[in-house]
């Protein structure tokens, strides 16, 4: 399986490390174990991946304090991916903050959270399907573009949007990314991804396993149409989802997260993972309707 791609112009490997579930309960808070949590990031690396997605709002500022103690200095080739349109209160609720002065203050926290100049891509998230903030997406675009104009970050993303806001979008900037929820039991945006393709903009899917809060990574494990293409070929369920998202489209970008090196070092397995067409056509048939973000 061809283990490289581009994300916009840059070379890329297509298993990246979604850093989400280093926080603690909620994504908000530290975790129980931060020497854990530091060394997935380390054994990371290790393995090879070159891209950690994050936000400054994860924790808020935790996730981003784990990633920089421990791998700044960064290595070279490795890409920094995080979203702005969202903050956290006292509570730890998940709040619109998509006017260009809140998106750039979440660009600026991240900078600073990271210890970094630059990085490497922004996502806008959009809270909500219908945008709940009210901020026109030509404003928020027009906040990230002067943000690159600026150098402080490189290429810009769309997370958790329609394909209608991703054509309006293509209209105003560069769009190198899409990050929705996407998987082989949560098929609802197929036909983004087949956008994506013709595009040739990277798919990064949120929840690749199925979202953990309803159940995702056992519920691949009671398919049985998964559990037999594991068995053939002495894998998890977790790794034949992962690979047959890495089957669907050669720009498809994996950040599966987790908080244990071993469950790290499985899906990481998943690139070696070659299905072939038999494989294929049974998990055609498995998939459904599950909603759900970051």
């Amino acid at each position: 399986m061809n283990t490289a791609t581009f994300l916009g112009d840059k070379p890329i490997n297509r298993m990246g490390f979604g850093a989400m579930q280093l926080a603690g309960p909620g994504v908000f808070g530290p975790p129980s174990d931060p020497a854990e949590a530091r060394a997935v990031l380390r054994r990371a690396i290790e393995l090879g991946i070159d891209h950690i997605d994050t936000a400054q709002y994860y924790g808020p500022d935790v996730v981003n304090d784990l990633i920089r103690q421990a791998l700044h200095p960064y290595p070279e080739r490795l890409k920094l991916v995080t979203k702005v349109g969202a903050r956290r209160d006292a509570g730890g609720r998940v709040l619109p903050a998509q006017r260009p002065d809140e998106l750039r203050d979440g660009v600026e926290a991240n900078l600073r959270s990271l210890r970094v100049d630059r990085v490497d891509l922004v996502n806008l998230r959009l809270v909500g399907p219908t945008n709940r903030a009210g901020v026109p997406l030509e404003e928020q675009l027009g906040a990230l573009q002067g943000l690159r104009d600026e150098g402080k970050l490189d290429l810009i993303g769309l997370s958790n949007v329609g394909q209608a806001q991703v054509q309006r979008a293509l209209e105003l900037v560069d769009v190198a990314e899409i990050q929705n929820g996407y998987s082989i039991i949560d098929r609802q945006d197929e036909e983004l991804v087949e956008f994506a393709r013709q595009r040739q903009i990277a798919f990064a899917p949120f929840f690749p396993l199925g979202s953990a809060f309803s159940g995702g990574p056992a519920r691949l494990a009671a398919d049985a149409a998964i559990v037999l293409v594991a068995d053939k070929h002495a894998a998890t369920p977790a790794q034949v989802a992962l690979a047959w998202l890495l089957a669907r489209y050669e720009r498809m970008l994996l950040i599966p997260g987790t908080s244990s090196v071993k469950h790290l070092e499985e899906n990481v397995g998943a690139v070696d993972l070659a299905l072939d067409d038999s494989d294929l056509a049974a998990l055609d048939r498995v998939g459904g309707r599950n909603p759900g973000g970051d």
